[in-house]
């Protein structure tokens, strides 16, 4: 196929601008703007669309197209909008969110709210996972080179763990991931995924904690203390190195006021909570209802969770799949459900036993728009409406957006 000219009319879920060739096909352009006209050369032809990569841009570039900060930027998979203003980025967002609402989950004009941008669009995450690329450097999976890109820099890790990777010297055989973490107080914690169980040797000559995460999901103590401390709505988490935390702090405290918004409790509900991890929303759920019910499968979370939560008495935790645990629960009353699934969604099994206990209200964390379109069709289909979808930008530069959603 040859190189073909279009008009790109919006963003795809993935980062890319899209157009339509002279056939109708869809035409996925990554590295490009809404309103831009370029020429694109296909790489990969289907029947219904086509994914090009960039050979110029027709004419006048959009106005929010800037020059990118990173270096790796392009190759590396980390981050897909640093060609665009971050002023334009939430917007671009937030319509990606309503057309999966529309084409996933089939909803007609969907309720979808502006995104609320980050006070911080650079230098906001506070964790950072890297995998062994060939040449014993560390980098990020590329999905257009399909490979591990090795990196020198990142722009939108904090400071602190971009001087800790320049610090680090690891030659670890065995090593599938690393992740680096920086606590609220400014604690480095270091955690391994190896192919085996056995701990590295390893020693370090500045301060920072190292941790191994088993198979079970657990972690193992290496060097210091594998435990975080993470502050959010007023209050400190601790957070093991096996456990979840929001890597955006600014985000974590939105979503958190935007969950207990959207909840309207009054103190007599009963409320479950679905992936609860280390109780950040559970804490703000439990002070405003009688009885919270919290499932979470990671058992360094749980812990975490009843360390942050042991002066509330009216929360019960479950350790254990969500799938697994929620049918001995499906005969008790909820008035809620909260719902923070991984990026995945939730479970077909899940959706079922929640249409089974029918509470009046569902509120979906989401940081993934195609799942969560697809989870709200199907509680749509069982008799929920969809009545607000608020999108937060927690992932500046990327195509990720995290929404926050009531159905009723």
């Amino acid at each position: 196929m040859e190189d073909v000219t279009i008009d790109l009319t919006g963003l795809a879920h993935g980062g890319a601008a899209l157009g339509r060739d002279a056939d109708g096909r869809v035409i996925f352009v990554p590295l490009t703007i809404p309103g831009e006209r370029v020429r694109a050369r296909p790489v990969q032809v289907r029947e219904r669309h086509v994914h090009a990569e960039l050979v110029e841009i027709v004419g006048t570039p959009s106005p929010h197209r800037v020059v990118p900060r990173c270096p790796h930027f392009g190759a590396c998979g980390g981050c897909h909008l640093q060609h665009m203003t971050y002023e334009a980025q939430p917007g671009f967002k937030a319509q990606v969110v309503r057309d999966q609402l529309e084409r996933v989950g089939q909803f007609t004009n969907p309720p979808v709210e502006a995104a609320l941008p980050s006070p911080a669009a650079w230098q906001y995450r506070n964790s950072v996972s890297f995998s062994p690329a060939a040449d014993s450097r560390l980098g990020f999976w590329s999905r257009t080179q399909e490979r591990v890109v090795p990196i020198d820099e990142c722009h939108i890790i904090e400071p602190a763990l971009q001087s800790l990777y320049q610090d680090l010297d690891l030659d670890l055989p065995g090593l599938l991931r690393l992740t680096l973490r920086v606590g609220a107080d400014g604690e480095l914690l270091v955690v391994f995924e190896t192919q085996d169980a056995e701990p590295p040797e390893l020693t370090v000559d500045f301060p920072v904690s190292a941790a191994m995460l088993l198979p079970t999901g657990e972690s193992a103590n290496l060097i210091g203390d594998n435990v975080l401390w993470e502050r959010c709505a007023g209050r400190p988490w601790k957070v093991s190195a096996g456990s979840f935390f929001q890597v955006n702090r600014w985000a974590a405290e939105c979503v958190v006021g935007l969950v207990n918004e959207l909840a309207e409790l009054t103190g007599r509900e009963t409320v479950l909570e679905l992936h609860s991890g280390v109780g950040l929303l559970t804490a703000g759920l439990a002070a405003g209802a009688e009885r919270l019910v919290g499932i979470e499968a990671n058992p360094d979370a749980v812990a975490d969770a009843e360390a942050n939560l042991e002066e509330m008495e009216n929360v019960e935790m479950y350790v254990g799949a969500a799938e697994e645990v929620l049918p001995a629960l499906a005969d008790q009353p909820f008035d809620l459900v909260v719902l923070d699934p991984p990026r995945q969604g939730v479970q077909p099994q899940i959706i079922e036993s929640l249409l089974q206990i029918h509470p009046a209200r569902l509120v979906y964390v989401s940081c993934d728009p195609a799942t969560f379109a697809r989870d709200a069709r199907r509680l749509a289909r069982g008799g929920y409406r969809l009545m607000t979808v608020r999108p937060v930008d927690m992932f500046p530069q990327t195509f990720h957006i995290e929404t926050v959603s009531l159905l009723a």
